[in-house]
């Protein structure tokens, strides 16, 4: 488990939810103009409720999720 300011410091962006918990996320390039974003979802405990990754083509669309927790379902279309 991550503490809070692991989490800050990892993520480096968030949002505070309703129910208490944040929203963090984590944007990485890719070389062709895509970029990935790294989401991951905590209760007010800072324990993990969900982990995915987002796909983004070089105009901004949103093209692929990859939900990794709490089950791995793959990589799906959008």
């Amino acid at each position: 488990m991550s503490t809070r300011t692991q989490n800050e410091a990892k993520f480096g962006s968030w949002d505070e939810l309703p129910t208490g918990g944040r929203r963090y996320w984590l944007d990485v390039l890719g070389r062709m103009g895509w970029r990935a974003r790294y989401l991951k979802e905590v209760d007010s405990n800072e324990m993990t409720l969900r982990f995915w990754q987002e796909i983004y083509d070089a105009q901004g669309r949103l093209v692929e999720t990859h939900m990794k927790y709490p089950v791995d379902k793959g990589h799906c279309k959008v």
